[in-house]
């Protein structure tokens, strides 16, 4: 579930400044996405999330070492 933002709509020529109730449409189904989201992930079992977190703190280091190889720092 997304939303269209305020950038892709004015990329296809919708650029009428946002209502009162496009304002509330979007908060609710951020809400809604939200809500969903919070129900998926605890029904997702304690395994997942162990290998899910093990996965983000890889994805990260390997970030953090892309961005030190980029300035020209690199690990001994």
């Amino acid at each position: 579930m997304t939303t269209i933002t305020a950038g892709e709509a004015a990329r296809h020529g919708f650029v009428t400044p946002a209502t009162r109730l496009d304002r509330t449409l979007l908060r609710a189904a951020a809400a809604i996405d939200a809500f969903v989201l919070a129900r998926v992930e605890r029904r997702v079992g304690a395994e997942r999330r162990r290998a899910l977190t093990a996965q983000a703190a890889a994805s990260g280091a390997r970030r953090e070492a892309e961005a030190l190889a980029a300035i020209g720092i690199l690990p001994r």
